[in-house]
């Protein structure tokens, strides 16, 4: 199941966290903005397509661009 995050402000720091993109998230990189600062990691940025899901190597977050996005 995936959970739908307009902006992807309301991050935290659970492993394995699936998020929703759309267009307007690109260039798509973890940790996303609003992430609490005691949980963020180095800034990461991940290729991504529509369709697609992206893994984030340091987090485990995974995040979805849908086709139509």
């Amino acid at each position: 199941m995936i959970a739908k995050t307009p902006a992807l402000s309301d991050a935290s720091a659970d492993n394995e966290r699936q998020h929703q993109i759309s267009s307007a998230d690109l260039p798509l990189h973890c940790p996303p903005d609003g992430t609490a600062l005691w949980s963020q990691h180095p800034r990461v940025y991940l290729p991504i397509a529509a369709g697609e899901t992206a893994l984030c190597p340091y987090c485990g977050n995974r995040f979805f661009l849908p086709k139509d996005a």
